[in-house]
């Protein structure tokens, strides 16, 4: 734990695996979904779950070089030609009525907090220090409007002056243009220098990087020995929880 942190008029958040992770049975669900309506040759429950993973990663990595964003509906039909060896008739499958499915998955099986700090940084950072606060979130298979909603089941929206997401904008962080987005939009709220700015999220690619080609500051939290609670300084953090 630092001793000190600075504080900053505003702070923008990454979502996943900053904020909030993915329950893990949403991904079993969503691995079987697909092998039980879209298997048509009969790939075992692993090999599905195997495509997913290579799917997401593919795409983030295509999404964090271009700075664009390939969207949920098209992941999913990635995943379905995959996993028939690129032989699936992709016109049969009714993507509203897929992405209705997912949606449903995520509800039945919520996305959790990041860990018991999460909330409790975000009300001190919103009440005590008097903080804005926003979120800057690349996507993949769950969209940004589900992902609104999932933050109101999980409480934490109350403390989100605004959410920008990659699937909504067209724009994938580091791409800076993701990031001035943000700040017009910190802009629009309150008057403010970029100096007091921070981003923080859990990749050094993404997050920081793209944080530092615009000029704020960045903080790298959960993929190193820092956490959310570390925004919290020492002294009155305890004041805090008391």
């Amino acid at each position: 734990m630092l001793n000190s942190m600075e504080v900053y008029k505003h702070y923008s958040f990454d979502l996943w695996l900053t904020l909030i992770k993915s329950n893990p049975l949403y991904k079993k669900e969503r691995s079987r979904f697909f092998y039980d309506r879209y298997n048509r040759v009969n790939k075992s429950l692993a090999e599905v779950e195997a495509v997913f993973r290579q799917v997401d990663l593919m795409c983030n990595a295509i999404n964090e070089k271009t700075g664009k964003n390939i969207d949920a509906d098209e992941l999913c039909l990635m995943v379905i030609s995959l996993m028939n060896n690129n032989e699936f008739p992709l016109h049969e499958v009714d993507v509203n009525s897929l992405c209705g499915e997912m949606e449903k998955l995520v509800f039945e099986h919520l996305p959790v907090l990041y860990n018991d700090s999460t909330a409790e940084t975000l009300a001190y950072l919103k009440h005590v220090i008097g903080s804005s606060i926003s979120l800057l979130s690349n996507t993949g298979f769950i969209k940004g409007a589900t992902l609104r909603n999932v933050l109101t089941e999980l409480g934490i929206d109350q403390y989100i002056d605004f959410q920008l997401y990659s699937d909504e904008v067209g724009m994938s962080k580091p791409n800076p243009d993701f990031f001035k987005l943000m700040i017009n939009g910190v802009f629009e709220l309150k008057d403010i220098q970029l100096a007091d700015i921070i981003h923080i999220g859990d990749n050094p690619k993404a997050d920081v990087d793209g944080a530092t080609a615009v000029g704020i500051n960045s903080l790298l939290i959960n993929s190193n020995h820092l956490s959310i609670k570390n925004l919290i300084p020492n002294a009155t953090q305890h004041l805090f929880s008391a």
